[in-house]
């Protein structure tokens, strides 16, 4: 059977990868069809097949804040709970 795939080489984070083949083995797919996948979308879409957002300035505070474990502090579950269920009423 006659298929027209080629090949082709990408360079991608050697960690992500890792972590991507993981993910995508619990969906029963390889790496290669992911990126199949990505890039059907895109052309079925017409564009990136997700939203790709810029943080605001917050936010982006917020994440270099998380990474460098700055202004974090552990939780109870149970009290978390009972805060978003005071923040829903």
């Amino acid at each position: 059977m006659a298929t027209n795939k080629i090949r082709t080489h990408i360079y991608i984070d050697r960690d992500i990868k890792e972590q991507a083949q993981k993910l995508f083995s619990q969906f029963n797919i390889s790496l290669s069809d992911a990126i199949n996948l990505f890039l059907t979308q895109s052309v079925l879409n017409k564009g990136i097949p997700f939203r790709i957002e810029i943080p605001n300035e917050e936010t982006q505070q917020a994440i270099k804040e998380a990474r460098e474990k700055k202004n974090m502090q552990e939780i109870d579950f149970e009290n978390f709970k009972e805060e978003i269920k005071q923040c829903v009423n």
